[in-house]
Order: structure tokens, then C-alpha cells, then sequence
């Protein structure tokens, strides 16, 4: 059993939270480097996948996770990120500065709607940005003159210092490359998590009304916290433009939207652990029933087994059965099973047994 003692508001704000923590991280970090010699291409850039909705992943995180602000239209934000990085490049523009200058692009575009949007509270808006998810294909479309229409664009290969990098030519280079991008915004937004800024995302989350008497400026703060998370899904869409090689409007479709935020909820609200857990199952999801389904027909002789809609539904039921099971997803799962052991045999059985968290003036929003 190990106790963790507070005894300043430093000790709260420590990067990490004990020595063994620390191990923990270092040999997974290590874990990552050599992923490439320990498994062949092809799972290595499903690995890749993985890293990419991570990203993605943490961005939600900042304004759904942090901050309390549902999105269903961020898949709008990662095309944007996805286009500007191609057509940058296109003009000349090298990787090493398109890719973060589509994501400061996006995030300035993701402020400037949020001013607006952000006004609404709840299913309002939640309806707001899934207009946005919506009206993001047609403009696509529409505007064929730098987007390419429903044809669509083909992402040229990175070049960085020299070295042409491309997902299938060099999948190791590229997967360096990603795992680079994610351990720098992984950075970024656990020190967001423990500066000022991300203390009053989290007041906003937990109670506007006491944010607000608290002196934080909800309506500014709600802003970054928009700008922030759109960079960051910006990044990643950039990202998987060159990881999928080719793409049109229908990749960033409502179903994106969707399956993103379901990601963060399966993998855990309110923890950058949930955005990897989740991008994980999202990632690996469609593999393992193709192997399943693969492994059934070749069992019974069905040859090839068609079911059409079956990523859809398997992403569903999982969703429901933490909803009515784990609601704090995969990673509230962990810390119990954790705090179980640390505790043992001192355990109690209701210790997380769910509590109304809602203040009376909120009760009528």
C-alpha cells in the first residue's frame, strides 16, 4: 500500500506523483521506441492509428473532458487541419512548418466560431457543432477549387532534414514521427492540466456559477478552451491525412464526429489515460473483428461473411455497457481495480458508488 502526502500546492501540481510512477512511464516510453523491431509493418501502422486518434483524442479532451463543453463537429476541425497542411504543402511549404501551421490555423478558425457557439449550454450545443460537422462537407465540396472536390487530395510525402517519409515506403520513420508529435502534445496538455488555465477549465466543468463567482471570465476561458482542443484535433488531422495517403470529404464525416467522442467517453472523461485508452479501441476495433469474422467463416466454411454495419454496432454495444456498467470508462475501471489492490484487504464495496455532483442553482440549466 502507498501513500501519497500533499503537503504543498506544489506536491498537488507534480508532473509525476511518486518515484514508481515515474518508472512506470520510462519503461513505457521505452516500450514504444522498440515497438518497431517487436512487431511487423502492418501492425506497426495500426499502432500508428492508434498514436493519431490519441492526439485527436486528447484534443476532445480538452473542451469535453476538461472543460465540460460537448462536440459532436471536431471532425470539421480535424479536416481543416487535414486540407491546410496538404495545400500548404502543395505550395511549397515544408512538413516542419505546414503541420503547425495548420494547427494554429485551425485553432484560430475554432475561436473565432467558438465566440458564438459557445453561448449555448448542453443539447444546444451539442446540436450547434453538429451543424458545423454537417455543413463541413458540403463546403468541401463546394470550394473544389483548393479542397479538390469529391475527388479529393493526395498528401505528397514528408521530407524532413533530407528523408523522404511515407507511411508505406517508411513506415518506421513515420511512426518516429507520430509518437514525436504525440509525446510533445501529451506534454502540452498535462501541463495545461496543472497551470491556471487548466485549473479554470476544470472549475468550468465541475460549476459555471462558481467559476464565474470565483472571478474566471467563463466566456474567454470556454474560448481557449475551444482554440486549444481545435489546434490539437487540427494536428491530428493533418497527421491522418498522410497516414491514409488519400481523402475527400466523406472521410470527415458526422459518423467522425460521433466516433470521436464516443472514444473519449469509452476510454474515460476528465483524464488524458481515457484519450488512449479510447483511441486504442477505436483503433484496433475494426482489426480484431475482421480476424474474428475471418476465423469464423474459414471454422465453417462460409467463405466470405458480409456484415455490413458491424464496426457501428459493435462500437454501440460497447458504449452502452459502459454507460450502464462503468460510466468513468476503461480508465475508471482501472482505478478501481487498482485502488483494489492497494487497499487490499481494506477495501470497501461502495467506495465509488456514483454521488450528485450538481449544485441547486444548476439544477434548472
Amino acid at each position: 500500500m502507498r501513500f501519497v502526502f500533499k503537503r504543498s500546492y506544489d506536491d498537488d501540481i507534480k508532473l509525476f506523483k511518486h518515484r514508481p510512477q515515474f518508472i512506470y512511464y520510462l519503461l513505457l516510453l521505452i516500450l514504444l521506441i522498440a515497438l518497431p523491431w517487436l512487431i511487423d509493418d502492418f501492425f506497426l501502422g495500426e499502432a500508428t492509428n492508434v498514436l493519431i486518434w490519441a492526439i485527436a483524442g486528447m484534443g476532445l479532451m480538452v473542451l469535453t473532458g476538461f472543460t465540460g463543453q460537448v462536440s459532436l463537429g471536431h471532425a470539421a476541425f480535424m479536416a481543416l487541419g487535414c486540407y491546410l497542411n496538404v495545400i500548404l504543402m502543395q505550395n511549397g511549404v515544408p512538413f516542419i512548418i505546414s503541420l503547425p501551421l495548420a494547427a494554429i490555423l485551425t485553432g484560430f478558425a475554432g475561436a473565432i466560431i467558438a465566440l458564438p457557439v459557445l453561448r449555448l449550454h448542453g443539447i444546444y450545443l451539442a446540436i450547434a457543432t453538429l451543424a458545423i460537422s454537417i455543413l463541413t462537407e458540403d463546403i468541401i465540396v463546394i470550394a473544389k477549387n483548393w479542397t479538390g472536390g469529391v475527388m479529393g487530395l493526395v498528401a505528397e510525402p514528408i521530407e524532413i532534414f533530407g528523408l523522404d517519409i511515407d507511411r508505406y515506403g517508411t513506415p518506421v520513420l513515420f511512426y518516429f514521427v507520430v509518437l514525436f508529435i504525440v509525446l510533445f502534445v501529451l506534454m502540452v496538455v498535462r501541463n495545461l492540466t496543472r497551470a491556471p488555465l487548466g485549473r479554470a477549465f476544470t472549475a468550468i466543468r465541475d460549476s459555471e456559477v462558481s467559476a464565474q463567482a470565483l472571478g474566471v471570465n467563463v466566456t474567454k476561458t470556454k474560448a481557449t478552451s475551444f482554440a486549444i482542443s481545435c489546434a490539437i484535433v487540427g494536428l491530428a488531422g493533418g497527421l491522418l491525412g498522410h497516414y491514409a495517403g488519400a481523402f475527400n470529404h466523406e472521410t470527415f464525416n458526422l459518423v467522425f464526429s460521433i466516433q470521436l467522442l464516443l472514444m473519449i467517453v469509452i476510454g474515460g472523461l476528465g483524464s488524458i489515460h481515457g484519450a488512449f485508452f479510447g483511441a486504442i479501441i477505436v483503433g484496433f476495433l475494426p482489426q480484431l473483428i475482421a480476424i474474428t469474422r475471418g476465423s469464423i467463416s474459414s471454422i465453417f466454411n462460409l467463405g466470405s461473411l458480409p456484415l455490413p454495419g458491424i464496426e457501428s454496432a459493435a462500437f454501440a454495444f460497447i458504449l452502452i455497457v459502459f454507460i450502464l456498467f462503468e460510466p468513468r470508462g476503461i480508465y475508471g475501471l482501472w482505478i478501481k481495480i487498482r485502488t483494489y489492490f492497494e487497499l487490499f484487504p481494506f477495501y470497501r464495496k461502495n467506495m465509488f458508488k456514483r454521488q450528485k455532483t450538481y449544485l441547486k442553482t444548476e439544477r434548472m440549466k
